[in-house]
């Protein structure tokens, strides 16, 4: 078997630390760092797969932000059986099918929170890191001010991750929806 020397992949933590409870960062590139293809009609799409998607896996995403040319998006498993690899596959598929011709490379990054990251305040910082990258990369002047960034938690259609109250809201909801059966 000759195996192409120019194909990377990334490591992988065991199957298990992206199962149930699990925290994770997630990171997609457009293939060839495409770009042109973020628009309006494109975030609401995202929107709808990544509701699909979250529902159907049982996740919350107290953040996301997309990029011109890659996203993030942080996740949260909502019950013992969820496994966040089938999910990031799952979106992935759906929204290249949307972005034709164009495709996000084949394997996405992925950051597990560990326990320490896990606790309120660091795991609020690293929603705000998500959510400021268009700050850092020069895009905006004010993470609120980028209309393709936001948060999708279930049942609140509504909800504006830039509110004051968001966290406070988030915090219940996952409480709410979190399941240990």
């Amino acid at each position: 078997m000759v195996t192409n020397p120019l194909v990377m992949h990334l490591p992988r933590l065991p199957k298990d630390r992206y199962q149930g409870h699990a925290f994770v960062h997630w990171s997609m590139t457009m293939e060839d760092r495409a770009a042109g293809w973020l628009t309006p009609a494109f975030h609401e799409s995202f929107r709808t797969h990544l509701g699909y998607v979250s529902t159907e896996r049982k996740l919350i995403c107290p953040a996301y932000c997309l990029m011109p040319d890659h996203l993030h998006l942080l996740w949260l498993g909502l019950a013992p059986g969820c496994d966040q690899t089938l999910a990031v596959r799952q979106l992935r598929r759906g929204l290249n099918d949307e972005l034709k011709p164009l495709k996000f490379q084949k394997q996405p990054y992925d950051h597990v929170l560990r326990e320490a990251e896990r606790q309120r305040g660091a795991f609020q910082a690293t929603a705000f890191y998500i959510l400021a990258n268009t700050v850092r990369a020069g895009l905006t002047e004010r993470m609120e001010g980028w209309p393709y960034s936001g948060g999708f938690i279930i049942g609140q259609p509504k909800v504006n991750a830039y509110d004051t109250d968001y966290w406070e809201l988030f915090w219940t909801c996952y409480a709410q929806q979190r399941t240990d059966a």
